[in-house]
């Protein structure tokens, strides 16, 4: 299936004069994935006919994460309902749902040994729950085979769908439930524009009151056109709705086709988010260039988890 060609907004009309950067900083520069883990991984994704974010979003992180064993399961197919303009998953019809998925994802978690599974999955505007059932049946094989994993799932906004969506996903007690606002509202009608900022902070929120004792997460990426007082904006936001884990990475564009890189944060620039959204009172900051909303996701959870003295 051929992708759709993402129709980006001329940038005079969202970001003013700005004009895209050329050429990756060397702090974003990465070794090709090469090693017998990473190798080992991609053999069994695809025996067990899995998915992972970490191929289809073309993740720079793909070899550090695989080569240690960890790797972020995508469900509900690999072909996404929405055209975000940042995005590198297929978009398009969507596939089948698998009903063997969530045993499949659960039996891979259990030969990978991992200790922290982080599940996340495409759009999926044409189902009536949008796959809120499928996330709650992945979560609960797992616990049904390794009930010591601990489970983030990284969900959609489940816009336009029923209020017993989110319910749905919180009463299979994942211990983190993830939803990335991604940018700041001033963009979302030409990067996101399926999506509206306020649902997704509301989202968030609600998902604490629906249980007090999960940890929210949220991530943003930098890089789009947003200027500085925007993305504290958002960091306000965010702990307004008592969001507890906070991730900050770098913009990459993956083809012509995407929404222009405008800015290359730097790693000092970086640092200053971070410190900034400690003050604020997030529980646990990951801010870096090459952050991803789940990489090294168990170990910013076990820091939350110390901080906390649980």
């Amino acid at each position: 299936m051929s992708r759709k060609v993402i129709p980006i907004e001329p940038i005079s009309s969202t970001i003013g004069e700005a004009q895209p950067m050329v050429g990756k900083p060397a702090w974003l520069k990465v070794k090709a994935p090469n090693s017998k883990e990473f190798r080992e991984v991609e053999k069994l994704m695809r025996s067990k006919k899995l998915n992972t974010v970490c191929e289809e979003a073309s993740c720079p992180n793909i070899g550090e994460c695989w080569k240690h064993g960890s790797a972020t399961f995508m469900i509900l197919g690999r072909v996404c309902t929405r055209t975000c303009a940042f995005c590198d998953v297929e978009t398009g019809k969507p596939d089948q749902l698998d009903a063997d998925e969530p045993k499949n994802t659960a039996d891979a978690i259990a030969s990978m040994g991992l200790k922290h599974a982080v599940i996340t999955s495409v759009d999926r505007d044409d189902l009536k729950d949008g796959g809120a059932g499928h996330y709650a049946d992945t979560i609960r094989a797992i616990k049904a085979q390794t009930p010591d994993v601990t489970i983030e799932v990284l969900t959609p906004d489940f816009q336009r769908k029923p209020d017993t969506c989110l319910e749905t996903v919180i009463e299979a007690r994942p211990d983190i439930f993830n939803h990335n606002l991604e940018t700041v509202p001033r963009l979302y009608r030409s990067v996101r524009p399926g999506a509206r900022y306020f649902t997704s902070l509301r989202l968030l929120q609600r998902a604490k009151e629906l249980d007090p004792n999960v940890v929210t997460k949220s991530g943003i990426m930098v890089g789009l056109g947003e200027e500085r007082d925007e993305v504290l904006q958002v960091l306000d936001d965010m702990r307004e709705a008592d969001i507890d884990i906070l991730t900050i990475g770098q913009y990459l564009r993956p083809s012509v086709n995407h929404h222009p890189v405008m800015k290359y944060w730097t790693p000092e620039e970086f640092e200053d988010l971070k410190y900034i959204a400690e003050k604020k009172g997030f529980g646990m900051v990951a801010s870096g260039p090459l952050v991803r909303s789940s990489f090294h996701a168990e170990d910013v959870f076990k820091a939350l988890k110390l901080r906390k003295g649980s």
